[in-house]
């Protein structure tokens, strides 16, 4: 690590300004780079959060070269983002070359589901790194509805809707609570292991969670069709206060 540049993965939270922490602020006032990741075309979540921010400082958009067009378990896709993962890390890794520090913002968490941490394993062993902490989509999720999730001994568990039907039913019936990322067009699969796990009535479905279009229903009520990118469900623990 004895390269002049200072890299920062930021967790910009999982939506409202609000809730960036005042770490998080710092660090975003003292970069020279701004980089963060979008679809083409499009300024990306974690930017329109910290927009207030950004000032005049250098942006260094990191543009995903497939999103949902190509099944993650496709290895058309595996190739096209680990190369992308590597240019990315190859446009930073020029900026902290020349001595810049670099604030890589992350929506949520940059170590929890996030693509700074493709990011991270690339090039924290030749920079001076650093990791702030966000507040994960999850805990913004289960606040906004007012949802206590775990108590006690209760187990929770993080399960992405991208798994197999029979894993999902499986793990859904050996756990107290759960939630449910990646919902998108996996919704009528993460029904179907809810009911068969008889924990349908108790989810609830968040889409966009504390963003200002932020919705919530019984996930029983809700229609199947695609879900937004940022939506989840939660399955409460804590039993006996159902």
């Amino acid at each position: 690590m004895t390269n002049a540049g200072r890299l920062i993965g930021v967790g910009t939270g999982p939506g409202d300004p609000e809730l960036l922490t005042v770490k998080a602020i710092k660090a975003i006032d003292a970069a020279e780079v701004v980089a963060y990741f979008a679809k083409r075309g499009r300024g990306g979540n974690g930017r329109a959060i910290v927009e207030h921010l950004i000032g005049d400082k250098i942006l260094l958009p990191l543009y995903y070269p497939v999103t949902t067009e190509i099944e993650t378990s496709d290895e058309t896709y595996r190739n096209q983002i680990t190369s992308f993962y590597d240019e990315a890390a190859e446009a930073v890794g020029g900026h902290l070359d020349i001595g810049r520090t670099v604030a890589v913002l992350s929506e949520g968490d940059p170590l929890f589901y996030g693509s700074y941490m493709h990011l991270h394993v690339r090039l924290a062993n030749r920079y001076q790194t650093e990791v702030i902490p966000g507040i994960s989509a999850m805990s913004g999720c289960w606040s906004l509805a007012g949802l206590p999730i775990v108590q006690g001994d209760d187990v929770l568990s993080v399960l992405p809707g991208t798994m197999e039907e029979a894993e999902l039913r499986r793990r859904l019936s050996d756990t107290q609570a759960a939630v449910i990322m990646k919902v998108g067009r996996n919704l009528p699969k993460i029904r179907r292991a809810l009911e068969a796990s008889g924990r349908l009535s108790e989810a609830v479905y968040v889409e966009r969670g504390t963003m200002v279009n932020a919705a919530m229903t019984k996930l029983a009520d809700r229609p199947d069709g695609e879900a937004p990118y940022f939506s989840l469900v939660l399955v409460p623990g804590w039993e006996s206060r159902r």
